[in-house]
Order: C-alpha cells, then sequence, then structure tokens
C-alpha cells in the first residue's frame, strides 16, 4: 500500500515547502522506494495557465500538457520522475468537479457541501497519485497553515489518515525559526503558533522542519520538541544554503533519513554539491525576457542553465535583462561580455523587439544563443528581416498585417476560439534531420520535448529560410511544423518550438542547454572566433 507524506507550512510563505518536499524525494527515491509528488494550491483559478506570470510564477509543463505550479519543476528536476497533469490540483479544479458532478446528479438531490462532497474530491485526488507503482506519495499544500482558503484541504488530510491508516500517513510541516537582530536571537514563538494553529485543525505534525537564516541550536530543537510534542529527534533544521541542490545533504545531515527510513545511494547528491562548489569556470548567460522582475517565471530555464553548468564543472551568472531594455543596451558592454543567451517563451507584445534585437546582436556577433518557443520565433522573424531582406516580417500574434507572416496560427487551430484550445500542449515528438547540429546534440533523430504555445513556424517561408543558411533540422512526424532551427556556421544560434528546460535534471541536463553552455564555455576559453554575420546572406567572418 503507498505511504502518503503531506507537507504543510506556516508563518510565511516562500519558505520552502516545495524544496523541502522535493530534497525529502530525493532521498527517499536513494533509497530504493518508488516516489511520486503531488501539489495541492488553494487558489480559485483551475490552474496557473491563464496567471500573469508576475501573479504565480512559471506555468510548468507536464508530458501530458498539463499546466501546473512551478513547484512541479522543483519535484521532476530532484526524484527524476515525468510527472503529469493529475499531480496539481487547486480550489478551482476540484469545485469544477464537484459541481459537475452535482449537475449530473451524482449526489441524488442531496446539499452539496464542503464536508463532505469537497473533502472527499479532494481525497479521490490524493488517492489518484497512489498507483500499484508507487511506494510513497508525497503531498505538498500550498499557502500557510490560518488561510481561509487552505481549510479544506487540512480536513481533508486530517481525514486521510483515519481512512487509509495512521501507519500509512505522515505530517511534516515546514516553519519559520526567524533571528531578530536586535537581540540576535532565534525566536521559536511563530513556531509554536503554527503548530498550535495547526493542532486546531485536528492534525499534530510529525516532523518539523525550522527554516533559518543560520543554523539553530541543539536548545532549541528541544525547546520546540517540548513545546509541540515532537520527539526531537524530528524536528530538522533546515538553514539557508548557497544552492538548492544542497538540502538534500542538509536534511542528511539533520538526520532526517532517521525520521523516514535509512539513506540509500546518497553518493550522487554529494558528487552534485561538490561539483556546484567546486566550480572554477564562470559562464555568464544573457536571458532576456519579459518577465524578468521575477526570475521564477523562468525558474526551468534558470535550473536547466545550472544544471548544464555543473554538468560542465562550471558555474553560470545569469543576467536577467529586460527585453523591452534591449535596444537600448545594444552600445554597451553589457551583452558584449555574455558568453551565451537564451531567449525564452512568453506572450503578449512587451519587449518583442528586444527579443528580436538580442536575437540579431547574438547572431552577428558569434554569440552562443538558445530560443525556446518565442525565442525560437522571433529568431525566425529576425533572420526573414535581417537575411533574407522581408521587411516588416513578423509574427500574426504581433502584427496582424504583416506583409510576411513567417510565424502564424495554422489552419486548422483557428477554427478553436477558446484560446486554451489552440495551445499545443504536453509532449510532442519530432523527427531530426540526420546530420545536422540538434541530431547530434540529442545523440538521436527522435526526441521528445515538451510545448506550450499557440503559433507556429509558417511552413510557406520554410524553402527561403534555409537557402540562406537557416536549417530547419527538426520537424514534427507528419513534416508539416518546424520544430527546431539552427543557424549554419555559427558556434550555436540554435532555436525550438519546445521547453526542453522542463525535462532538465541536476544529474542529466537538457541536451540543448549542455549544447550552449559547451558553446559558451568555448567562448570563454577562447576557442570560438567573434564571428560577423552579413545582412544579407548568412556568411560569416571573423572580426579582428
Amino acid at each position: 500500500m503507498t505511504k502518503h507524506i503531506f507537507v504543510t507550512g506556516g508563518v510565511a510563505s516562500s519558505l520552502g515547502k516545495g524544496l523541502t518536499a522535493s530534497s525529502l524525494g530525493a532521498l527517499l527515491k536513494a533509497r530504493g522506494l518508488r516516489v511520486t509528488m503531488q501539489k495541492l494550491d488553494p487558489y480559485i483559478n483551475v490552474d496557473p495557465g491563464t496567471m500573469n506570470p508576475f501573479e504565480h510564477g512559471e506555468v510548468f509543463v507536464t508530458t501530458d500538457g498539463g499546466e501546473t505550479d512551478l513547484d512541479l519543476g522543483h519535484y521532476e528536476r530532484f526524484i527524476d520522475e515525468n510527472l503529469t497533469q493529475d499531480s496539481n490540483a487547486t480550489t478551482g479544479g476540484i469545485y469544477s468537479a464537484v459541481l459537475e458532478a452535482e449537475r449530473r446528479g451524482d449526489y441524488l438531490g442531496g446539499t452539496v457541501q464542503v464536508i463532505p462532497h469537497v473533502t472527499d474530491e479532494i481525497k479521490r485526488r490524493i488517492l489518484g497519485v497512489a498507483r500499484p507503482d508507487v511506494d510513497v506519495a508525497i503531498t505538498e499544500i500550498g499557502g500557510t497553515v490560518g488561510d481561509i482558503e487552505i481549510l479544506p484541504f487540512l480536513e481533508a488530510v486530517r481525514q486521510f489518515r483515519l481512512d487509509v491508516g495512521r501507519r500509512n500517513v505522515c505530517y511534516l510541516h515546514v516553519t519559520l525559526v526567524p533571528l531578530i537582530g536586535p537581540t540576535g536571537e532565534h525566536k521559536t514563538k511563530p513556531t509554536q503558533h503554527s503548530v498550535t494553529e495547526l493542532r486546531s485543525r485536528g492534525i499534530q505534525p510529525d516532523v518539523i522542519v525550522c527554516r533559518s537564516d543560520t543554523p539553530i541550536t541543539d536548545d532549541l530543537k528541544r525547546k520546540i520538541s517540548n513545546l509541540c510534542d515532537v520527539p526531537i529527534s524530528a524536528v530538522v533544521n533546515a538553514a539557508d544554503a548557497d544552492s538548492i541542490y544542497d538540502l538534500p545533504l542538509i536534511l542528511h545531515d539533520e538526520n532526517l533519513d532517521a525520521v523516514v527510513g535509512d539513506l540509500l545511494g546518497f553518493d550522487s547528491w554529494q558528487l552534485l554539491s561538490e561539483r556546484t562548489h567546486n566550480a572554477t569556470n564562470v559562464v555568464r548567460i544573457g536571458v532576456v525576457g519579459k518577465y524578468v522582475r521575477l526570475i521564477d517565471a523562468y525558474l526551468s530555464v534558470a535550473e536547466a542553465l545550472r544544471h548544464a553548468a555543473c554538468s560542465r564543472g562550471a558555474r553560470v551568472e545569469i543576467d536577467w535583462i529586460p527585453a523591452e531594455e534591449v535596444e537600448g543596451l545594444l552600445t554597451s558592454r553589457r551583452l558584449e561580455d555574455l558568453e551565451g543567451i537564451v531567449i525564452p517563451g512568453g506572450f503578449g507584445s512587451r519587449g518583442i523587439e528586444g527579443k528580436i534585437a538580442a536575437a540579431s546582436y547574438a547572431r552577428e556577433r558569434g554569440i552562443p544563443c538558445l530560443g525556446l518557443c518565442l525565442g525560437m520565433q522571433v529568431m525566425t522573424v529576425e533572420f526573414a528581416r535581417n537575411v533574407l531582406g522581408l521587411a516588416g516580417a513578423h509574427s500574426t500574434e504581433f502584427d496582424s498585417r504583416t506583409p510576411h507572416p513567417v510565424i502564424c496560427l495554422m489552419e486548422e487551430q483557428r477554427k478553436v476560439t477558446n484560446k486554451g484550445g489552440t495551445m499545443r500542449l504536453g509532449s510532442y515528438v519530432a523527427k531530426l534531420r540526420p546530420g545536422s547540429r540538434v541530431a547530434e546534440i540529442y545523440g538521436s533523430e527522435v526526441v521528445s520535448e515538451r510545448h506550450r504555445h499557440r503559433y507556429e513556424f509558417n511552413p510557406g517561408y520554410r524553402e527561403q529560410v534555409e537557402s540562406a543558411g537557416l536549417v530547419c533540422s527538426g520537424v514534427s512526424p507528419d513534416g508539416l511544423l518546424v520544430e527546431f532551427v539552427e543557424l549554419e556556421g555559427h558556434p550555436f544560434w540554435v532555436g525550438t518550438q519546445a521547453h526542453p528546460e522542463f525535462q532538465s535534471r541536476p544529474n542529466r541536463p537538457a541536451p540543448l542547454f549542455a549544447a550552449l553552455m559547451d558553446a559558451a564555455l568555448d567562448r570563454v576559453e577562447g576557442r570560438n572566433p567573434r564571428l560577423q554575420f552579413s545582412g544579407d546572406a548568412a556568411v560569416a567572418v571573423e572580426v579582428v
């Protein structure tokens, strides 16, 4: 029978519940257990797909097309398992299911209430991930204990222990132990109040993970143990760390493994941490995006860059560059000093010309550049304008009257009026051109990456761009949709319609990010000549 661990948080948001849950999942999987993870979000949106990234950060996409909370990215990276849309449930989705059941008459005319109907639906979602091939299911409950919207979730997980048996459920509570400046003391009162609030909902935590700026003393742990009725061995301190990938090691050193079981095969995380801390080369990568004021909007991109750098024994410094400021930076050294550029996805016209300018700058100066989703599209627009000479070339997403719609909606998509319905979401297979750069990078001629987009490369321009040197090196199995482009003769100017960052792992970096890092390291070490491409043809010349 599947064992369940429920992770709650108290005192303040953004304490690291998701990272704590992910680290615990990594430790349990290292012991040989089969682990899956799930996030229950109290907000009323059905999913984060339509939420502004400034509101909620990145939208993570699962293999089956689910638009989910960014914590699922942490889950996948730490436990190295592909999750599905069933691994994320929201209040909006749960209430929608309850109301649909009521309309169908499933409740036989009874009064629909939070208890039992909403709580039963929550429990159904939890049981949905407890498949026969899963030993441990870790469920993180979003929000903070004390929030009004979290109450149905707490009641559901309280009942859950009664349903499946006490030995099959563990409650883990993440809380804050702040350091008060004037006194220089760690204070346990917020933790006490948080645990009291949780206990008032009928849940006694089995483990308390104390977040703090600096390590707390054994005396403080003993105090928390006595006042919160938790064994001192189950009071675990997770002090701030230099890297999120140190957290499994910290929790191991804090003997969390003594609470959840003996740890096996921990060496891989030890090696990962050592590689991160011992890196000598520093690579500066610019991420040119619309939402860089909230870097969580590009969380998976940042993590994929770190994975790639770590795998090469390097450390990455990410320069977050607002897309709308790029045109003003073209004469500065900020872009010139970069070893690589990533142009990530996004929606809306703000900053689009800045992204196009960044793609042009990287193409002309031989700077390694990776375009993701919209990033590939702006690279195509840039190439059409500045190499093919197609004045006014654009995407119809931003200019419906463009004379050269090199990016557009495909005909079958125009028939769908619901915006969500026009999206390509989830994993799609692509066939790579034999001998192409991307086929060499992936080591295969058939790959699968996750998508989240609406507009596509216009196949009517494929022959023109390829004749000028922009190779459509990956296409859909039917040959209609362009999935990858690459520029001949350039150190690395590659775009993909997909989001490869979603499948990057600390011990298995996404191939395109690893290749970008290789090209960036070549630039650091002077192995790549500085190139400049003429405006009317894709011909590279060395700049002296």
